[in-house]
């Protein structure tokens, strides 16, 4: 079995779960996409870039390109998916115009045919994020990539290693990685910012009194130590990283 053919039984068992546990997951990429489409709208503004077409690389179920047109950005807004099942429920949301299903490695557009391309949470999945990268940096003329940055002491725990593998990510990132791997793209960085999530996405699976409390405490933990020294909070927990690109030519 290829790479490719592996991602996508595993998309397409991760969309089709119990009608209980998809309408919980669905509402959890759902808050998930208000914080990744922050980090798009604020990277754009600091580069002034207003994109007239959007490309979402690995586009789930259409949550953060449904957040985007809610925001009215991003003009014309696309996807393209490896799961049949996630690109059948992004082809029915509000102001998404086009989601195809697409191989994992080749995109059928041609060179830079959008504005912008996002690659949300994707990098960390694929067993070549540098070759993936570069085929979106080719019919995108800037790209933003968000990635978690892994390579650090909490995610070094048994229990977060077997979470990690558990919802497929194949890659573990350090800050130096990303960026490493943009470069080899043939992509330079022209904004970048690291979250440690905001209060809702670390108790949204909080379901008791003390599991609220315990996740109160560890968002407050890591947002005043990312606030006071983001460089030590990178070594000690994972942050959200994500940079808007343009190519080096």
């Amino acid at each position: 079995m290829s790479d490719s053919e592996r991602l996508v039984r595993f998309y397409e068992q991760a969309y089709a779960k119990a009608p209980a546990d998809a309408a919980v997951y669905a509402r959890w990429r759902a808050l998930s996409a208000i914080g990744k489409a922050d980090h798009v709208t604020a990277l754009c503004a600091r580069a002034h870039i207003r994109p007239t077409s959007t490309l979402e690389v690995g586009c789930g179920d259409g949550a953060l390109l449904c957040e985007l047109h809610r925001r009215g950005f991003g003009g014309r807004l696309s996807g393209v998916e490896i799961s049949e099942a996630a690109v059948a429920i992004a082809r029915g949301r509000d102001g998404v115009d086009a989601v195809e299903l697409y191989d994992g490695e080749s995109l059928p557009f041609g060179r830079r045919e959008y504005d912008l391309g996002i690659l949300s949470h994707v990098l960390e999945h694929v067993p070549d994020p540098t070759a993936l990268l570069a085929e979106v940096a080719r019919v995108c003329c800037a790209v933003l990539a968000e990635v978690p940055l892994e390579a650090n002491l909490s995610a070094r725990r048994s229990s977060k290693r077997a979470h990690s593998a558990e919802v497929g990510h194949l890659q573990g990132m350090d800050r130096a990685t990303a960026r490493r791997i943009i470069e080899d793209a043939g992509l330079s960085v022209v904004g970048e910012l690291q979250d440690p999530l905001p209060l809702e996405v670390h108790r949204f699976f909080a379901d008791t009194p003390s599991a609220r409390m315990t996740a109160t405490i560890k968002w407050a933990a890591r947002t005043g130590v990312d606030r006071i020294a983001p460089p030590l909070a990178r070594r000690l927990f994972t942050v959200h990283y994500a940079a808007l690109c343009l190519p080096v030519e």
